[in-house]
């Protein structure tokens, strides 16, 4: 379930703009998207996808050919995916259209975040994994205590800055940071990564005397974590479930995007086992 679809059509309906809801209605066999998947077209734009290639252009094609005649009776198409489209996935699919209106939203169910995390630290690698988590369905609490370190926009599709942040992604600002642990649901997901090691520390003490998480990882070295961890046995806390480095095995590369790109697949690989 893609939420910023659906908040992409709550947007839609609210402006009053035209647009037409497609849903993989059935699936069967080896098909590119699960049932219930759904995108959303318009006469110049389309938000989400039901798997892309020819059955893509097909829904596209329909759901245009229903704005231009104003002919909005819902309706469904099968679609052998072989022998119809020439794809290779081999299965089946039934896709539905009908006009975006309050009861076809209404119908579109809210899927549950994948995670909620805590991401601490708005510096170049924060934005970054915050930047790939805004399109995802997920609840992130970012938080820093530096307000002027939270860029206003994040970049939209096309890598340009501009637009708003979703509201799944929620800055937050103060001053004793570590006593936000405090405010996470059980099982939630921790990133921590600020500008300070002794701020780290301090986060990483109470994070570890909840012991309830789901995720923990602190961004930093080898020789960092053997350094926190001797800390933190002096203190009485087990550090064994802390994840130091961050970020997926044999990916390579320093630049924020990739460790971005390599933290986020690493927290859906950790979701996805729980």
């Amino acid at each position: 379930m893609n939420r910023a679809t659906r908040d992409a059509a709550t947007r839609w309906l609210g402006e009053g703009r035209a647009a037409v809801v497609v849903e993989v209605a059935r699936a069967r066999g080896s098909v590119p998207r699960e049932a219930g998947t759904r995108m959303l077209v318009s006469a110049t734009e389309a938000v989400g996808t039901v798997g892309g290639g020819h059955l893509e252009l097909k829904a596209i094609a329909c759901a245009r050919e229903m704005l231009r005649t104003s002919e909005f009776a819902p309706h469904t198409a099968h679609y052998p995916l072989g022998p119809a489209l020439g794809q290779c996935c081999g299965g089946a699919v039934t896709l539905g259209h009908a006009l975006l209106d309050a009861a076809a939203l209404a119908r579109w169910p809210s899927a549950p975040p994948r995670f909620h995390l805590q991401l601490y630290g708005a510096g170049h690698v924060g934005r970054a994994i915050a930047q790939a988590l805004a399109p995802l369905n997920v609840v992130v609490d970012w938080i820093d205590e530096r307000d002027d370190e939270f860029p206003s926009t994040f970049a939209d599709r096309g890598g340009a800055l501009g637009s708003d942040w979703p509201a799944h992604i929620r800055k937050v600002c103060v001053d004793a940071v570590e006593a936000e642990v405090r405010g996470a649901p059980a099982g939630a997901f921790y990133l921590v990564l600020t500008h300070r090691h002794d701020l780290d520390q301090r986060i990483s003490e109470a994070i570890l005397a909840r012991a309830d998480f789901g995720f923990f990882g602190l961004i930093g070295s080898q020789t960092k974590r053997a350094r926190f961890v001797h800390r933190f046995e002096q203190r009485g806390l087990d550090a064994s479930r802390m994840t130091c480095p961050i970020g997926l095995p044999g990916i390579t590369g320093k630049e924020p995007e990739v460790i971005a790109a390599s933290v986020v697949a690493q927290l859906l690989a950790v979701q996805r086992s729980l």
